[in-house]
This record gives C-alpha cells, structure tokens and sequence, in this order.
C-alpha cells in the first residue's frame, strides 16, 4: 500500500513537473469577419478535450437559443462572451482563452475582424508569437486580410498560419486552396514575414483541425494542432547582452537595496559588469536574489533582483544592461505608429510616451508619410486619424534606452498616452535612433537667467493671454506693457498677427498649424524670458494640450496664463477685422470659434471679464498679478 502510495505521488509529481516545463506558446486568430476565427478557438477546445461537463452543457443549451448552426454546437460562442456579439454573430472585443496538450500550452487571443475594431487587433497581436490568419475558401483574400498581415508585419509576428477555412463549403477544391495560398506568399513576402503554413480546414466539420481529414487527400502538410505543438518561435539572441528594465527599487532596510525586474534579453551572472542606462554609470553585480533563494546566474524570462557592488543611482525605468554591450541611447526617433485615439494626431502636441518601464514627455515632430494598410501605399498626411499607420519622427524630452523593435520588443515598444484624459492614443515600434542623445549638450554660459533679471531689477515671467479673436487680447496685453514700462520693467510683446508676418509666416490655420504655431512661440517666450525679460504673449491658443504644453515650458512662478473671458456673441459684435463675418459666409472656414473649436482654460491664473470692466482696469490686475509674489 505504501509502495503504491509512493509509486503514485511519484507519478503525480512527474506529471506536474512536465506540465510546468512544457513550453508556451501564446497565438492570435485574424482575418475577415466570418472567416470563423471564433468556432476555430471552439472547436480546439472542444475536440482537445478541456471542455468541463457543465461548459459543454451550457454550450449546448446556448448552441440552442444563440447559435447559427440550426440546433447543431455553435462553437463560436465558447468565445464570443459579449451579448452584443452573439446577437450581432460577430467578435468585438479580443478574448483570450488558456488550453494546453501534452506537448505544450497555449494561450490564444480571438480579435475581431471588423476595421473599426482594429486597436483591439493590435492589442491581441502585441504579445503573440504566431498568428492564425482566417480565409474563407469561397471570398479568397480581402481588404481586412491584407490590413490585419500588415499589422502583424509592424508588430514583429514572423510566423503565420494561413488557414484556408470553410473548404466543405467549396468541396474541398485543391486549386481554390493552392490560389489563395500563391496569393498569401506573394503578400507575406512584400510585407517580410518569412514563415508562412498553408493549411485547408474546415472549423466547423475539424477537417485538418487535430487529424487529417480523407477529403483533402492531395495534402501533406500538418494538421493545425500538429503545427501548433511544434513550430519553433524562438528568437535569435545574437551577441546582445543581457537587458533588465528597473520595475521596482527594492529598499526594505538601509543594508539592502536592490533593482527588481524581468530579464528580456540574455543572461547576468554574480560578478558581472553592468551599465545603468541612460546615465552610463557602471558597477558589478553582488548579489542575483529571487523569492525562492539566491542564483548564481539568471536568464531571460526570470523576474529577479539585483544587488550591486556600488552605491549607484538608478530608479524605475533605468534599464541594467551588460556592460560590454550596452543599449543605445537616445531622445529622438524614426518610428512606426498605429492611431488609436478618437482624436486625431497632430504633430507638435504633446504626449505621455511609455517605452518599458519608463515614461517620458513626448511630441511626433513629423509624419513622414502615413501607409494605406489595405495596399501598403505611402501617403502624405498632415494628421493621422483612428486606426491609421504611419512613419513617424518622435522627439522626447529625456533620452531613453532602447532597442529595434525588430531586435528587442520590450525595449522597442512603446505607447503613447493623452496627457489630460491619460487613455493610450497610439501604439508604436522604433526603427532607429535619429541623433544619439549624447553628441549635442546644453552649452554652460556664465551669465544665467537669474544674473540677466537682477540687472534689470525685475522677476521674469511669461504672462499668456488666450481668448477668442476679438476678445480684446491684444488691446489689453498693450496697456499692460504701457503701464510696465513706465515702471521701469523690461518687456516684450509677442502678437499672434505680428508673428505670422515672420516667424511662423510659413504656417496655415489648420489644427496642424495651429499646435505647431504655439510650439515655436512658447519656445521664442521660454528665450526671451531666459533673457530675463517679461514677456505678454497675445494668441488666440485655442487647445489646452498646447497651452499646457507652454506652461510646462517654464519654472514654477514664471508662467501666468490669462483668459481674456469675452461671449462669441460680444466678439461677433465687435468684428475689428471683419472675420466672423466671412466665417459666417463660408469664406474663412477655420475660424476659431465658428469652424474651429476653442477650448476655454479650467484652471486660468486670472480670468478677465471684458464685458463687465474697462480695458484700463483689467490692465492693471495683470499689471498687479505680474508684478506679485
């Protein structure tokens, strides 16, 4: 009995032990709405046996009231959660289901097929290894195949799975197959993904699904599952050294701190030189400490924490890295960039931009050219709109270490977030670095901005104004540097309609424009007032990202921005310039206000009523607040 006992616990422990070393392979389903990524998922499960008695029987019963196949097991619904989606027949949302074999363990991301739900698609493909790409055998290869490949090129999948689907429906014609597969190939090459299996299958009737079906006799190829347990993903680790992103600092008592993080490239071991990227600092590893006992050497894949042989300074978002092969660093990029946002991208605003564990002040200086993803055309374009990809130049306000994307996905990766909502409007790859952070540094002056101010005897300040046109800006920010200068202050005036006949001469009134014709004057107003002077900006400005944007320019104290508060309907009447008028007969289209919005500040540092002061008084509050503490 105790023999059987041990013999049993034995088995028990053996076959837990595989179960955790077998490897993982983590896939997406794609393509075409309908092509049946959904009953694909379905019937896996179903026909690999990891479906519980009351799963099945409640697939049964909804097979019954929600399904498509006349009282037969629908399988798509063991995926399709949403009552949206099964009242409409269609996946929405990515849903992803865990279901293994002897041989290895899976997890799958069913995404939807539908263009408006391409974001969800990337999501899905973001984290895949391989990608199952859906084809009715009876429409062949559509618009969405060719945009889903796309995406799956962009965000470095490099195995796919041609699944011909539904070849019952066309009685398992071998030419049918062999056209559509032909065409793939064709398409996977133009895109670079280098490995691509045909396989014809019917998901509903598990033709080729886990064995070979009698009605495709003339193909040799594996079965679905049989590929899926065998293709070999893994990545070329070429001589990069190891890469650890700083997640945590672990600081429990002042004898111990360590770097906590995952490995996601190569291998550290206890004496090895490391580099703290991006400051370059240098020192040796003292200690590899895990929850489960110290290691001598760790690999990628392990979550461990370092200890090192000096005190060095490194936080959240540093990358340790071999020293004898370091990162690169930089803060501007080539880059490829899906739009996820509801609101357009427009070059020059700024954004949050997440790359590892690190997050950085970000703008996309320049779309070079956005990609038609249905026939990988490059196209011109001023903006990007939802679902959009385009080839992107990035500026950050502080250098990051990185790696291509192609060479390393968690250093090469990265999101950007909208500043004031803070939800993720894009997602993106680096290609390569467009200047190395280190060649060009601030050049040290002796004369700083604090001399130049004390020799005029005065605090140096942007005050902005920002209002609708014909709100009186420009009246007031006149009689504000009137009053400062006979006060002896040193002040300059930076006029919305003066600029445009120099600086910014180039610029249009597109929302395009106007973001990039407040960055170049927040820049000229972040000099002047270095210069140590106070200098009154008068521009409509009518986004808050950019007059954040602004603010964010200067240090705390230096930046007073004043809404010049005036009714559309007050500004209207005044009409200096006779705009709203041809606003109004559709000869200015972009007029703010009438064709293009204003966004009024939430938070001004002072607000001024026009219609209910004098422009002389409202005067003297700025002059007040300017001059004050």
């Amino acid at each position: 009995m105790d023999a059987m006992s041990t013999n049993a616990r034995a088995a028990v422990a053996a076959y837990l032990q595989q179960h955790e070393t077998k490897s993982l392979l983590r896939f997406i389903t794609c393509g075409s709405v309908d092509d049946g990524k959904s009953t694909l998922i379905g019937r896996l499960l179903h026909d690999t046996k990891l479906l519980l008695d009351d799963q099945l029987a409640a697939l049964e019963a909804d097979s019954k009231r929600h399904g498509t196949q006349n009282g037969e097991i629908d399988f798509a619904l063991l995926v399709d959660g949403l009552a949206a989606e099964r009242e409409q027949g269609i996946t929405i949302d990515v849903a992803y289901r865990f279901f293994g074999t002897d041989r290895r363990k899976f997890i799958v991301a069913d995404c939807p097929g539908h263009e408006q739900y391409t974001r969800n698609m990337a999501t899905g493909a973001s984290t895949a290894d391989l990608a199952i790409v859906l084809v009715d055998a009876r429409k062949g290869l559509l618009t969405q195949t060719r945009r889903h490949s796309y995406i799956l090129s962009l965000l470095g999948i490099r195995h796919v799975v041609l699944a011909v689907n539904k070849m019952d429906v066309v009685d398992y014609d071998r030419k049918v197959f062999d056209d559509i597969a032909a065409g793939y190939a064709e398409l996977a090459e133009q895109l670079g993904i280098p490995n691509v299996t045909a396989i014809p299958l019917s998901a509903l009737r598990g033709d080729n699904m886990l064995a070979k079906s009698d009605a495709t006799p003339w193909y040799d190829g594996p079965t679905l599952l049989e590929h899926l347990e065998t293709v070999d993903v893994a990545r070329e680790a070429g001589n990069r050294g190891f890469r650890l992103p700083v997640q945590w600092v672990c600081r429990p008592n002042q004898n111990f701190r360590g770097f906590a993080g995952t490995l996601v490239a190569g291998a550290v071991a206890v004496g090895d030189e490391i580099a703290v990227l991006p400051s370059g600092q240098r020192s040796k590893v003292k200690a590899i400490v895990t929850a489960d006992g110290d290691l001598e050497r760790a690999i990628e894949g392990q979550a461990v924490t370092l200890t090192l042989v000096d005190e060095i300074d490194a936080s959240r978002g540093d990358v340790i890295a071999a020293a004898s092969s370091p990162a690169e660093v930089a803060d501007q990029f080539a880059a490829h960039l899906l739009w996820l946002g509801e609101q357009p991208l427009l070059p020059g605003r700024p954004y949050w931009l997440k790359i590892g564990s690190r997050t950085v002040g970000a703008q996309v200086t320049e779309i070079k050219h956005k990609v038609d993803v249905n026939t990988q055309e490059e196209l011109a374009a001023k903006h990007l709109e939802l679902n959009e990809v385009a080839q992107v130049n990035l500026y950050l306000d502080q250098p990051v270490a990185f790696e291509k994307y192609d060479d390393n996905r968690d250093l090469g990766a990265f999101i950007l977030i909208d500043r004031q909502t803070n939800g993720t409007v894009a997602a993106g790859t680096l290609d390569f670095a467009l200047r190395r952070a280190g060649n060009i540094h601030w050049q040290h002056v002796d004369v700083d901005k604090a001399a130049r101010a004390k020799i005029k005897h005065q605090t140096p300040r942007c005050v902005w104004f920002t209002g609708l046109s014909g709100s009186g800006k420009s009246t007031i920010a006149n009689l504000v540097e009137k009053k400062l200068h006979a006060m002896g202050q040193h002040t300059y005036i930076l006029d919305g309609d003066n600029i445009r006949h120099g600086l910014n001469k180039d610029l249009g009134f597109t929302d395009e424009d106007r973001v990039e014709n407040i960055r170049r004057v927040a820049e000229v107003a972040k000099l002047m007032v270095d210069a140590g002077l106070i200098v009154l900006v008068s521009f409509i400005s009518p986004f808050r990202a950019e007059r954040r944007m602004a603010r964010e320019m200067f240090a705390d104290g230096e930046f007073i921005e004043v809404f010049v508060d005036t009714p559309l309907e007050v500004a209207e009447q005044r009409d200096v310039k006779g705009l709203y008028a041809k606003a109004r007969a559709g000869k200015l289209p972009n007029l703010t206000g009438i064709g293009s919005p204003y966004q009024p500040p939430v938070d001004a540092d002072l607000v001024l009523e026009t219609t209910g002061d004098t422009a002389e008084r409202l005067a003297d509050q700025v002059v007040e607040r300017t001059l004050g503490p």
